[in-house]
């Protein structure tokens, strides 16, 4: 896969796809930065710490069964298997799929004003390591 347009990711949260009805997603990595600057030293120094991870998800909010409030309700406050990847197809070395229990920290089921789509938004926390399938 060489350059694309985002129009395609997969989102799979407590094994339901919710890709249909995702909006944006944003998967976030991170490292701690520790400082490790001595005596002497002209420019700082920093060695990799603690990893972290973040899923961040808007929806079109939807309340039937199986869908959007009734898969993350229940979560909030629970760890779950989040996997997300750049495109429905399969997984692969150019369609990688990143997966690992996360926290639904946060999970807003109403946001909008009148005549606004109804949309939702999940925030997932590592709780644990981010894995990256190729195959």
């Amino acid at each position: 896969m060489a350059v694309f347009v985002f129009t395609d990711a997969r989102v799979e949260i407590n094994s339901v796809a919710l890709s249909d009805h995702v909006r944006k997603v944003t998967l976030s990595p991170s490292a701690d930065a520790q400082e490790s600057t001595a005596m002497g030293a002209t420019y700082r120094a920093r060695l990799g710490g603690l990893k972290d991870w973040k899923v961040e998800v808007e929806f079109n909010q939807d309340y039937a069964a199986s869908n959007v409030d009734a898969t993350l309700f229940a979560l909030l406050g629970s760890t779950t298997t989040v996997k997300v990847r750049p495109t429905s197809s399969a997984i692969g070395a150019t369609n990688p799929e990143y997966s690992g229990t996360a926290l639904l920290s946060e999970y807003t089921p109403m946001d909008g004003s009148v005549g606004d789509l109804a949309t939702a938004t999940a925030s997932f926390e590592g709780a644990g390591t981010l894995a990256r399938a190729t195959s």
